[in-house]
């Protein structure tokens, strides 16, 4: 399995268009400097620096963090279109995962949220955990000794990551992501894991709960995360116990406006076909544009891209008449996007679209058990010696909030010569698919698919 990781990963990094630079293996790129060969312990016995963390009583600011900025890490440019591809293709895989299991309900993943998730619970894996996090991020670089391993900087993965929100935002689109920690008030927690969950996000909270009251403390820990999201993210834990030594979650928040507005007096009911034999009655909205278009007659779907700002678009994928949904996910990858993405050419289109929000909460464990990795990660073999100082301590319950949300607010008009020419119709009235890309790095900042606009 290592190997194909690697393979995959090679093959990745030469399709990056990057011909003319020397190629430099993706996990040099993310290494600590003067890197060598860690020799695998049965234990692992590197005394830890650690701190207690606040209580939920001291308050609903942020964590203090220290200034930094993402200037000062070398090759950036090459750093984020390496890492876009990494946690691109993870988070296709991840995503496809979801998707078998949610058949019949909207689908909605962050590989940027899933792929931070991984990364700074990767700071507090033991020697033998942490290796099955980099195989799976794809960030392995093999030894030629079977008895010791190369360890990357989770830090500077981290701070890649946060490099590519910054572009979204700089785009004037929302994308903020926020994390937070709650551990055993009993327990404390590594200063290199709670320096992650910083480098990670925009606002993190580090809290330290009685679990001895398991229901009152599940209710101060989701009244906590509610309050200090704005009521972006509710109720994610629940099944909390004695034994629960930590809760981690993040939320990422996508805000961003379609480039032209739609048209306020063409907005009609229709059907929305959820399945081939049922339907719900959807407003759908009109809009008239010019959009890259193509369609892929292989895959049977038509795919258009709608820019949200110079760098974000949205790129949808529209399945023909009578081709099934699922059979177009089974072929995603981030070579079918980057293919598509080749073809497209610019067209005039009316497209009748609803109204484009989605919110989901994913329980990361399930989806890695889905893959059936879960066990080396999270579950039953990991092993998180490096998280805190506290013996047997475990990760117990680990969760992604995505909210996307497209508006109209400062969309252009479009010309009245403009919509005096010809074009396509495409009607958005069955499951399509969905993917939001940064366009500076190509990173998937959010994919779905949206089955029932009413749910």
């Amino acid at each position: 399995m290592n190997k194909m990781y690697l393979t995959l990963l090679m093959i990745s990094c030469f399709t990056l268009g990057m011909a003319n630079r020397v190629y430099i293996h993706p996990f040099n790129l993310f290494s600590f400097d003067n890197i060598s060969c860690e020799v695998i312990q049965k234990e692992d016995h590197q005394l830890l620096e650690t701190v207690h963390p606040l209580t939920l009583q001291d308050g609903t600011e942020p964590d203090p963090r220290p200034i930094g900025t993402t200037e000062d890490l070398k090759n950036l440019t090459q750093r984020t279109a390496v890492l876009a591809e990494l946690q691109n293709s993870l988070g296709l895989r991840m995503y496809q995962a979801l998707s078998r299991s949610q058949k019949n309900t909207n689908t909605l993943l962050s590989p940027v949220n899933a792929f931070g998730t991984l990364v700074t619970l990767f700071l507090g894996a033991s020697q033998k955990t942490a290796i099955s996090y980099q195989q799976l991020l794809g960030l392995s670089r093999e030894s030629d000794q079977p008895d010791c391993e190369y360890f990357m900087d989770g830090h500077t993965v981290l701070r890649t990551l946060q490099a590519i929100s910054s572009h979204v935002v700089e785009s004037r689109n929302e994308f903020k992501t926020v994390v937070w920690t709650f551990s055993n008030n009993n327990a404390d927690l590594s200063k290199d894991f709670v320096r992650g969950t910083q480098d990670f996000s925009d606002q993190s909270f580090v809290r330290a709960v009685d679990f001895a009251q398991p229901k009152e403390a599940e209710e101060q820990v989701n009244n906590f995360i509610q309050k200090t999201s704005n009521s972006k993210a509710k109720k994610l834990f629940a099944d909390v116990t004695e034994q629960t030594n930590l809760l981690f979650a993040s939320s990422v928040n996508f805000k961003g406006n379609w480039k032209f507005a739609s048209d306020p007096n063409a907005t009609t009911e229709q059907e929305f076909w959820t399945d081939e034999k049922s339907s719900v009655k959807v407003p759908l909205m009109k809009y008239h544009g010019v959009y890259m278009y193509f369609t892929d007659p292989h895959r049977k779907c038509f795919i258009v891209k709608l820019g949200l700002s110079k760098r974000t678009y949205l790129l949808l994928v529209l399945p023909h008449e009578g081709t099934n949904l699922q059979d177009i996910e089974k072929q995603l990858g981030s070579d079918i996007i980057s293919k598509w993405n080749k073809h497209l050419k610019e067209n005039h289109l009316v497209l009748y679209l609803p109204k484009f929000s989605l919110t989901a909460v994913t329980d990361l464990r399930s989806v890695l058990s889905e893959m059936a990795v879960e066990k080396y990660l999270m579950g039953s073999d990991a092993s998180f010696s490096q998280l805190s100082s506290k013996g047997n301590f475990t990760v117990d319950q680990v969760f992604n909030n995505d909210v996307l949300e497209v508006t109209e607010e400062g969309s252009k008009v479009l010309q009245k010569d403009d919509l005096a020419r010809p074009v396509q119709t495409l009607t958005f009235n069955r499951p399509y698919f969905f993917a939001l890309v940064e366009g500076n790095s190509n990173a998937i900042l959010m994919l779905g698919k949206m089955v029932n606009p009413t749910i």
